[in-house]
């Protein structure tokens, strides 16, 4: 079997029993008790089964110090169970002879942390190698090859952070987009990866945020490369926050110089397949600062309560047959680009021949591509009493700002409805609830005066006879 049909049967293999993983196993492997003062002492963490997607800090050690870490994988394919290890190695100097405690270390790798057992390390006198013609052994002379401390450079980079928007004059009201980037060249080659991206986000939104705007946040929850062209020249895009904000008024919106610190590693002068290749180092990135100026309306009774954006009207029937008093549903939706969570209802011109209820209201919101867009909807139950043909451009409308052409405008409904049969105008007002003194007339006695009342009134007619008397006998009295 050639050379190339065998490593075709493993990928095959590979490919076959992809799924046949065994379960996570990490181990931990300390690097010898004794070594000595120009050696390296190492702790090497393997993950069976599992990438390792993230680790934490490595522990310290007295006198020693952190040269770099190296990472590795390797693959096995026995009897058709495939088996893959994953590992990472730190490796330590010492500075000085003597006995040195590794304590007991806990690492989280993947989200999961692991606790291992420390030792003592004794570091003696430098170790001499000989050479492959003094004598000594040549396999050792060759695994000792690493103990010495490679010499690291930085490589030229080609890459920048970014706070970029999408305009930067704007009406109060009207949306702008924001995004922070981090810029690599295709032909960049220095080694780069992101340190505390979460962390270093949190502290940058504080100082970009405006205070008087509204935020739709597009919730990039990975970071994930992206190609792009800019000046003729491609680039790969990280993108660590995007949103759109729409200001509440007018002004100027600051966006100051923002640091982005991302791990930059510096390489190995000489690379050896058992050293340390890299070794980690930070480099700062700063953006440009931006100001955006929000300007005010244009006069208008409505400017301080009309959505700003680029709507149309979207209705659920264009023509409609319905029968006096029959009641139907109609949708006055607006879709568009802007802040759609601002769109209030549409202005309804009342009458007494159409009647109408508060809507039911459904919004959607999409956010992508650098801009909000989205659907709000207005569903009315309209019963209409009396046979007309009635345009509903007569009973709804909704007034918006279009910044894009700089003028408001009005959005009416084309939707037109026949409505057939027997004037119910009478039914309706007979249906509805009078209120007041009506509500009492079923429950109150249709007699003049009730029977309490009457002897009320008989006994004061009599008080009132027997005073008359009295008075007349009074004054005959006199009299005589």
């Amino acid at each position: 079997m050639s050379k190339t049909l065998i490593t075709s049967f493993l990928v095959l293999l590979c490919s076959l029993f992809t799924g046949i993983l065994l379960a996570q196993e990490v181990e931990v492997e300390l690097g010898p008790d004794q070594i000595g003062l120009n050696e390296t002492f190492t702790i090497k963490i393997s993950v069976a089964n599992e990438k390792i997607k993230s680790y934490d800090q490595f522990p310290d050690i007295p006198s020693f110090q952190k040269q770099g870490i190296s990472q590795s994988s390797s693959m096995n394919v026995i009897n058709g169970q495939v088996t893959s290890s994953n590992s990472i190695i730190q490796y330590y100097k010492p500075s000085k002879k003597g006995s040195f405690n590794l304590p007991a270390f806990s690492i989280t790798i993947n989200g999961n942390s692991f606790d291992f057992q420390g030792k003592t390390i004794a570091v003696g006198d430098p170790v001499s190698s000989q050479g492959l013609g003094g004598g000594g052994d040549p396999f050792q002379d060759f695994f000792n090859r690493n103990t010495e401390e490679p010499e690291y450079i930085e490589l030229d980079d080609e890459a920048f952070f970014s706070v970029t928007v999408d305009k930067e004059e704007i009406y109060a009201g009207e949306g702008f987009n924001i995004t922070l980037a981090f810029y690599m060249s295709e032909n960049n080659q220095a080694p780069f990866n992101f340190y505390k991206p979460g962390d270093q986000l949190d502290e940058v939104l504080k100082k970009i945020k405006p205070t008087n705007a509204w935020e739709e946040n597009y919730n990039i929850s990975n970071i994930e490369p992206e190609q792009v062209t800019i000046n003729g020249k491609r680039w790969v895009r990280y993108k660590v926050y995007e949103a759109t904000f729409f200001p509440f008024s007018d002004g100027e919106i600051d966006i100051p110089t923002i640091p982005w610190e991302m791990i930059k590693y510096r390489v190995a002068k000489n690379p050896t397949f058992f050293g340390a290749n890299r070794q980690e180092d930070f480099k700062t990135f700063y953006s440009a600062p931006k100001t955006i100026t929000v300007k005010p309306l244009p006069p208008h009774p409505l400017k301080n309560e009309v959505a700003v954006g680029q709507f149309q009207l979207r209705e659920n029937f264009k023509d409609i047959e319905v029968e006096t008093g029959q009641g139907f549903d109609y949708s006055f939706g607006i879709t568009g680009v802007g802040n759609i969570n601002a769109i209030n209802e549409p202005k309804r011109i009342s009458s007494q021949n159409f009647n109408t209820y508060d809507p039911n209201v459904r919004q959607q919101i999409n956010r992508g591509y650098g801009r909000v867009s989205g659907i709000k909807e207005f569903n009315y139950y309209i019963t209409i009493n009396e046979a007309a043909d009635v345009s509903l451009d007569k009973y709804f409308e909704w007034i918006y700002f279009d910044p894009t052409r700089a003028v408001y405008d009005t959005l009416k409904p084309q939707a037109k409805v026949r409505v057939v049969g027997e004037s119910k105008v009478n039914q309706a007002i007979s249906s509805q609830r009078l209120g007041g003194i009506y509500d009492r007339i079923n429950s109150e006695d249709n007699q003049f005066l009730n029977e309490e009342y009457k002897y009320y009134f008989t006994t004061a007619i009599n008080l009132l006879l027997l005073a008359s008397v009295v008075f007349l006998a009074v004054v005959i009295i006199r009299k005589k």
